[in-house]
């Protein structure tokens, strides 16, 4: 199957105070779609008061620096904003990236969604 090159790289989805974040690619390389995906991904946190993300990496199967980045960038504006933000379903190997660059500390990453959903849905301590 052919990828259209009109799709957004991401799909956000609301479910209730979160918002669910997934790739439509299962590589993270091209700049410009990493330029897309920082846009998009900025102007949705910068219009909520609180921003709840949880970023899924499911079928990402390649991540490039640029795209970190990015999700570094998004993790700040998240904060600035008294936000959350938590990633998971990241596949072993993108995962090994997150430790070498010791992201990881910066990241609160989960192995599923639901064990990401159900962080956020405690109170911030």
């Amino acid at each position: 199957m052919l990828k259209d090159r009109d799709t957004a790289p991401i799909k956000l989805t609301r479910d209730g105070e979160l918002t669910l974040v997934e790739f439509t690619s299962r590589k993270l390389l091209e700049e410009n779609e990493i330029a897309e995906m920082g846009e998009q991904l900025s102007a949705y946190v910068e219009s909520q008061l609180k921003p709840k993300l949880i970023i899924s990496f499911a079928g990402v199967d390649h991540l490039s620096s640029s795209a970190l980045g990015t999700l570094i960038t998004v993790n700040y504006k998240v904060r600035e904003r008294d936000g959350q933000l938590r990633l998971c379903a990241i596949n072993p190997q993108i995962y090994e990236v997150f430790l070498i660059t010791k992201l990881n500390k910066l990241f609160r990453i989960y192995p599923t969604i639901k064990e990401a959903k159900e962080s956020l849905e405690k109170p911030a301590s």
